[in-house]
């Protein structure tokens, strides 16, 4: 099966926002093994959206369309669907009797436009809104299958998890099930990571290997095509066995939604272990990493953003002369602020990071060079050196992941 995303919206064409729902969409059609070979994005023009319909009917066997169900004017997605394949709109009671509802929960008068939101095409599949008031739909028009559905991911995920996948599951000439494993990597690029697994990429049949890189990591997918669930994991896990035994060094977790983070935060809780930051060029990045997730105060003692010299000496005592001979950017002072954080706030790990952001160089100093440090109780303290590429952002997310991955790695040994 041939698949294509349509999403509507002028506010999509503008930027004023992202497209997600393509993204989510895809993982779930890869997921049931139905190839998606196109993206389109439309403004809320009848003529473009008709002619997008029709470019997309002549290749495609199904196409889904985000957005354009609501009831304003601009919104027209179901109007000029019904339109190609020649259906009326009718109204669906049972949207009609939630939408109304929901006005009167909220004791506020539902305006006659609202109606529209009810119409559903004629002898279509509706896929009942859980979360919104907007119906979606399907239908098959002779080759194509159409599905409608409706923009706030708030409402288009749930409808896609509970009405949509079993309706694209029916369509589908035989029981198949995509199963996917998920192995995410850090201090490996994407192309030397392939580059390691060159023969495995080039052979695979089933399961198959697709790395790609997202947000100075590297993901790796191992997709195996079976009946059972079972049946899928014996097929991925002697491929996944060779993966780990060629690149195991740079693996830190599994699952599309595990973090560095993530994996430091529950690491840590297991071992009963604690962790203090000092962060210069960071300016506290790394606490807010780890904060952001539920239970991180079983582990994280504190941290302190010393982004200026003043802030160095007199929050965390690193001497002037340190400072003046080897400099705030060097791997004395980082060994210094990670020592002394790790003492001062009672930790068993404490680690820093100190260096030029840019856009402007430091010291003397190139922009992206960057110290870690890392002091552990009862082991030497260690200090990386790295030369991060890319702008102000990428070389402060990356030095926070790089020391993230520096104390996995420490915690590894223990």
């Amino acid at each position: 099966m041939k698949a294509e995303i349509i999403g509507v919206g002028t506010e999509l064409l503008l930027g004023q926002i992202a497209n997600t729902n393509a993204q989510y969409l895809s993982q779930k059609l890869a997921e049931l093994g139905v190839n998606v070979y196109f993206h389109t994005v439309v403004g809320d023009n009848f003529e473009r959206l008709t002619q997008t319909i029709h470019d997309g009917a002549l290749r495609s066997d199904l196409i889904i369309f985000t957005g354009g169900l609501g009831p304003t004017q601009d919104d027209l997605t179901k109007e000029t669907v019904a339109a190609f394949i020649g259906k009326p709109l009718v109204t669906d009671a049972l949207a009609m009797q939630r939408i109304q509802e929901s006005f009167d929960r909220r004791g506020i008068v539902m305006t006659e436009n609202n109606r529209k939101q009810a119409l559903v095409i004629e002898g279509s599949a509706v896929f009942n809104n859980d979360h919104g008031m907007a119906p979606g739909m399907g239908i098959r028009h002779e080759d194509t299958t159409f599905i409608l559905l409706p923009g706030p991911p708030s409402e288009l995920y749930p409808m896609v998890e509970r009405y949509v996948i079993p309706y694209i599951q029916q369509l589908l000439p035989e029981k198949q099930l995509f199963h996917s494993r998920v192995l995410r990597f850090f201090g490996i690029g994407e192309s030397a990571l392939e580059t390691e697994l060159l023969d495995l990429i080039e052979q695979q049949t089933n399961p198959t290997i697709a790395p790609y890189a997202k947000e100075w990591e590297v993901t790796l997918r191992i997709t195996a095509k079976a009946e059972q669930v079972e049946e899928a994991e014996a097929l991925i896990a002697p491929v996944e066995a060779e993966i780990r035994k060629r690149v195991g060094q740079y693996l830190y977790g599994i699952g599309e939604e595990t973090s560095l983070q993530q994996v430091l935060l529950e690491t840590l809780r297991e071992r009963k272990e604690t962790v203090a930051f000092a962060e210069s060029c960071t300016g506290g990045l790394l606490s807010t990493l780890l904060t952001s997730l539920p239970g991180s105060s079983s582990v994280y003692q504190g941290g302190i953003s010393c982004y200026s010299n003043l802030a160095k000496q007199a929050l965390l005592q690193i001497p002037e002369s340190v400072l003046h001979t080897e400099g705030a950017v060097s791997a004395e002072t980082a060994k210094r602020l990670a020592e002394n954080v790790r003492l001062a706030l009672s930790a068993t790990h404490g680690i820093s990071v100190t260096g030029v952001a840019g856009p402007d160089a430091v010291e003397g100093k190139q922009v992206g060079l960057v110290y870690i440090g890392l002091a552990s109780e009862g082991k030497p303290t260690i200090v990386k050196e790295f030369q991060l590429a890319g702008r102000r952002r990428a070389i402060v997310g990356r030095a926070a992941k790089h020391a993230m991955f520096l104390a996995l790695q420490r915690l590894k040994e223990r």
